[in-house]
């Protein structure tokens, strides 16, 4: 089975590649989920986030917005001490922070879902790249959500972080064409 070149043979990352990345998610709580995991993958390899996935889901409720949000200075101690997960302070509150902001984007759109696709007007762009080497680490559509959601409050969501959370959420399509999954 042909799959994209950086999935390699572990399986957990098979398991990403195969199931869920490049695949179109427009569920509120998962949407976020992804901007949480990419926000602590900010300059580490992503299958350090993927291992620690249920850490990170136990240690922010689920990721539930409206709980996160809550999150007091004690919440936060104890989290830059769980070493379940990637124990980095601005991060952390940057995850709290963004709960905030995702809260509010939800109020004024509606959904989050509705508000993130319109930058890709509500349609995965599938690319058509032959290598990995082909594949950008950012777009026009990643700088302006970036520059955006910036504007809104969101912290450590960079161009880079927004366009791995396109791919990550199915609203790019970056699988080779010689992955199996096209």
């Amino acid at each position: 089975m042909k799959r994209c070149e950086w999935v390699g043979d572990d399986p957990i990352y098979q398991n990403y590649h195969d199931y869920e990345w490049g695949v179109p998610v427009h569920d509120d709580q998962k949407i976020f989920e992804a901007i949480i995991l990419d926000t602590f993958q900010a300059g580490l390899s992503w299958i350090i986030v993927l291992k620690k996935r249920e850490n990170f889901r136990n240690a922010f409720a689920k990721f539930d917005a409206r709980k996160i949000a809550k999150f007091n200075e004690g919440k936060v101690q104890e989290l830059l001490n769980d070493k379940g997960i990637i124990r980095n302070k601005l991060k952390i509150r940057a995850a709290v922070s963004n709960a905030s902001a995702f809260l509010e984007v939800q109020k004024e759109f509606g959904t989050f879902d509705k508000y993130i696709w319109s930058f890709t007007n509500q349609q995965t762009i599938k690319n058509k790249w032959t290598s990995m080497q082909e594949i950008p680490a950012k777009s026009v559509e990643s700088d302006l959500m970036s520059n955006d959601l910036k504007k809104r409050g969101f912290k450590f969501i960079g161009s880079t972080i927004c366009y791995a959370f396109m791919q990550a959420i199915g609203m790019v399509n970056d699988h080779v064409l010689n992955c199996h999954f096209r």
